[in-house]
């Protein structure tokens, strides 16, 4: 059997591009992990600097989005937020793939009574709003952004198990899974090579909208105090801070919601257009001018 061009295993990513909501979303992921990682090295001036003569400075030379109250660059600010974010949503998407992919494995290839206490766990830990059960573990455990990770990773793993479960129940009767039986494959071997592909668009939406939920959690747990600690710079502590000074500075607030706002709905835009890039399903029905999987082809009209 001859390997698959290169060309052909990258065409889903040919598809992606072409498609508006794809370019947006991955244009938007591409920025924020790009400006984290710049910010390691590099912000135009050291997040916590402390100049008064300064504070509220309007958007200019040298201060591009202005100064805070206490004469922050905001700019600054927000750069280094973009590492929390991205770790928020980067450490909670991993959690969540190991706790959603564990238990639907093992509520979908297991024994019977195996498959029944998978349920009931899922059932019970789904009905806990995931930002309550965040803000429950801060309280407990004090604030910070680890806290943020595996309780937001947690909670979407279950909603992950219990959206990709049925999926793979379904897939595990088809003629190629019992193929992959007879040649002797494992069930960790047929679970690798032929299920979870099979489920990937669906778990590809869930987990790009725990991604993004991550981020409005972690925005949301530091706007309330229980997120990341003082010393650690976050776009939801930045407004925070900033709302006491909406009617001195309206355009402060601006800066961190908007950077907020435009990272959540960029997630949500990528998930559901990798979806549509790799869902033959979706391809088909979708695209103008395609026969639709089964159907017959359109006979040729010759003069």
């Amino acid at each position: 059997m001859t390997a698959r061009p290169p060309r052909r295993r990258l065409a889903w990513l040919g598809r992606l591009w072409a498609t508006s909501t794809g370019r947006f979303g991955l244009i938007v992921v591409a920025s924020i992990g790009l400006v984290a990682l710049v910010s390691l090295f590099w912000t135009p001036f050291p997040p916590g600097q402390i100049d008064i003569a300064a504070r509220w400075s309007g958007p200019g030379w040298p201060h591009l989005l202005g100064t805070d109250n206490s004469g922050r660059d905001i700019l600054s600010l927000l750069m280094a937020g973009a590492r929390t974010t991205v770790l928020v949503a980067a450490g909670s998407g991993a959690v969540a793939t190991v706790v959603g992919v564990t238990l639907a494995a093992l509520g979908a290839l297991t024994g019977r009574w195996m498959r029944d206490a998978v349920a009931v766990v899922v059932d019970i830990l789904i009905a806990f709003p995931v930002l309550l059960i965040a803000i429950i573990i801060s309280a407990v455990w004090g604030g910070s952004l680890w806290v943020v990770v595996w309780s937001v990773g947690i909670g979407f793993g279950v909603n992950i198990a219990r959206v990709t479960r049925p999926e793979l129940r379904r897939t595990l009767h088809s003629d190629f899974v019992l193929a992959g039986r007879a040649a002797g494959l494992t069930p960790a071997q047929n679970l690798a090579r032929h299920l979870l592909p099979n489920v990937a668009p669906v778990f590809i939406v869930q987990l790009s909208w725990s991604m993004a939920v991550a981020v409005l959690a972690e925005a949301g747990l530091s706007y309330l105090g229980f997120g990341a600690s003082v010393t650690e710079p976050s776009w939801g502590r930045l407004l925070a801070d900033l709302q006491s000074y909406i009617t001195v500075y309206p355009l402060s607030v601006v800066w961190p919601g908007l950077v907020i706002t435009i990272t959540v709905l960029g997630l949500n835009l990528l998930g559901d257009a990798v979806r549509e890039a790799t869902d033959p399903t979706l391809r088909d029905t979708s695209s103008p001018g395609r026969a639709s999987a089964g159907s017959a082809p359109i006979p040729e009209v010759t003069a």
